[in-house]
């Protein structure tokens, strides 16, 4: 015959753990969700730092065009449509301006600005149809030939 009192302790003990891991089931959950949430929180932290860090360099940088003076303001997507409107490439919309390609990228995406300079070439490109682009382009390459 079983000892009674060993049965009972062991029943106790069992529903003990047994309660036991329903109360902390709850807890181990939600521990697991603030973890996550901190994690989160601390990513988020990071690329903060990061742009204001970029913001303080940039600070003390002179800034590109903000309003020039007749009127007419930078806009990435206009570069692009310009471009788009005169059927060029990025390479050749570039020679008309007069810059590289990589900086109508730039523009384009919105990574930077053009000086008062590049702004102004800009500026006169977009009064300028299809022809007209052609145009010019024809003469620039013929100009680069005759100088050889």
């Amino acid at each position: 015959m079983p000892n009674i009192t060993a049965v009972l302790k062991a029943e106790i003990c069992r529903l003990a753990k047994k309660e036991a891991k329903v109360a902390t089931s709850k807890l181990k959950r939600a521990s697991v969700q603030y973890r996550s949430d901190i994690a989160k929180l601390r990513k988020q932290i990071g690329q903060q730092a990061k742009l204001i860090a970029h913001l303080k360099k940039q600070k003390g940088q002179p800034q590109a065009i903000e309003e020039p003076t007749n009127g007419v303001r930078f806009s990435a997507r206009s570069v692009k449509a310009q471009r788009k409107r005169l059927g060029l490439s990025a390479e050749k919309y570039a020679k008309l301006v007069g810059v590289s390609g990589l900086t109508i990228y730039s523009w384009e995406s919105g990574k930077s600005k053009p000086r008062k300079a590049q702004f102004d070439a800009l500026v006169a490109a977009r009064g300028i149809g299809k022809r007209e682009a052609k145009k010019r382009l024809e003469e620039m390459k013929k100009g680069k030939r005759k100088a050889r």
